[in-house]
């Protein structure tokens, strides 16, 4: 397996696990508040990741860590919910499958990456699998969820984006220690002023918070964030159509929940926007024209 294959796996990782976190929340955690789950999933694994890399933010970092803490996690998490709560949760999920397009045209302007027809076509092709998977055909609209969606999917391309750009002299490890301890810190008022006091945890609840936190938050953002590094923007923002895909096969295979006809045409449809995207870039998703990758970025 070459380099770029197995790069392009292993970020695969971060949105096939991200898909699980509806049916961890819903299973393991029923009685905690979204946003309560969004704090308590960023900021102690940002925090253990801080224990062992031991590396803090130094000059421009403190300030282009807590910008990419705010549009990666606490920024995109809050309107993200605000969409899921205004807006069916499967025109949530079509409203913010509309990222990878959006990453195409960023990263043509922050990084003077090309557009290409095939890369745009890609990611409407993803689009159109995810509304097949999770879009009822009665779903009802609400404009501010609307907004809310789209722009939560623009700030964590924008945030995307920058992580690509803003290459770190740390390893990947501190970089997602940053982030996610930054994101965490910001969530902290929006907790305190918006969401219900936190529930005494069961012991199914402390399952749930060490999945999402250990597996779904320190380990995947790691993954993600490395890939970010190594792959263009296109291909890796591509395979955020694996998370409605993994939820819905994880909805059908422990939840009973129905698979018909569009559904597995739309897997088919995501699979294939994903294959669409790497052809594009040529070579299985090298960057393009992007910024050099620093070697201390890459010792992960």
């Amino acid at each position: 397996m070459n380099t770029k294959a197995s790069d392009l796996m292993l970020t695969a990782v971060a949105p096939a696990v991200w898909g699980s976190t509806y049916i961890v929340t819903t299973e393991f955690l029923p009685e905690f508040s979204p946003m309560t789950v969004a704090l308590l999933r960023a900021l102690p694994a940002g925090l253990l990741l801080l224990a062992v890399v031991r590396r803090l933010p130094r000059g421009i970092w403190w300030l282009r860590a807590f910008v990419l803490g705010a549009l990666n996690i606490s920024i995109f998490l809050t309107l993200l919910f605000v969409s899921a709560y205004r807006l069916p949760g499967g025109v949530a999920a079509t409203v913010a499958s509309v990222q990878p397009l959006i990453v195409v045209f960023l990263a043509s302007a922050l990084l003077g990456a090309p557009v290409r027809l095939l890369s745009v076509v890609a990611a409407l092709v993803g689009m159109g699998g995810v509304a097949l998977l999770v879009l009822a055909p009665d779903a009802a609209l609400d404009p501010v969820g609307i907004a809310a969606g789209l722009a939560g999917a623009a700030c964590m391309a924008l945030g995307n984006v920058l992580s690509r750009k803003w290459q770190p002299p740390v390893s990947m490890l501190a970089y997602t220690a940053w982030q996610l301890t930054a994101g965490g810190l910001l969530l902290i008022p929006v907790v305190a002023v918006f969401e219900p006091a936190l529930p005494v945890p069961t012991t199914a609840n402390l399952i749930g918070l060490g999945w999402l936190g250990l597996v779904g938050a320190a380990l995947t953002y790691a993954l993600w964030f490395r890939g970010l590094a190594r792959l263009e923007s296109s291909v890796v923002s591509s395979l955020l159509f694996l998370s409605p895909l993994t939820a819905v096969l994880l909805g059908w295979v422990f939840l009973n929940q129905a698979l018909n006809t569009p559904q597995i045409a739309g897997v088919l449809l995501v699979i294939g926007s994903i294959w669409l995207s790497r052809r594009a870039t040529g070579r299985g998703g090298a960057p393009a024209r992007g910024p050099r990758v620093r070697r201390a970025s890459r010792t992960w």
